[in-house]
């Protein structure tokens, strides 16, 4: 598959998981207007209302991008354009992060 598709599927397999974890910071800050902090609870609710998004969004999705951005840069390291290998080593460490964030939360309930 072509790094420019990698790259693009990785960072839009990427999008749902990143709007929950940035709405779990957004709702609790204080100085940000009503709204803003409602949309982002409304969005956690959403969320926590549906198990399959947890599942789904939380964990499937981040395991992907993180297995197929290290394969891609595993794999194709050397034939990569500096811009794309940095695009996927910032969304692979970002899909191990909000791993590491789910996984833990999950082992700490």
């Amino acid at each position: 598959m072509r790094t420019r598709t990698v790259a693009a599927l990785t960072v839009a397999l990427l999008i749902p998981a990143s709007l929950f974890m940035l709405a779990l910071l957004v709702r609790n800050f204080t100085p940000l207007p009503f709204k803003v902090t409602d949309a982002a609870q409304q969005i956690v609710a959403w969320y926590s209302a549906r198990m399959w998004t947890l599942w789904v969004f939380l964990l499937a999705l981040p395991t992907t991008v993180m297995a197929s951005g290290a394969a891609t840069l595993r794999y194709k390291n050397e034939d990569l354009p500096r811009i794309w290998r940095g695009l996927l080593t910032v969304v692979t460490l970002a899909a191990g992060g909000i791993l590491a964030i789910v996984v833990l939360h999950m082992m700490a309930n």
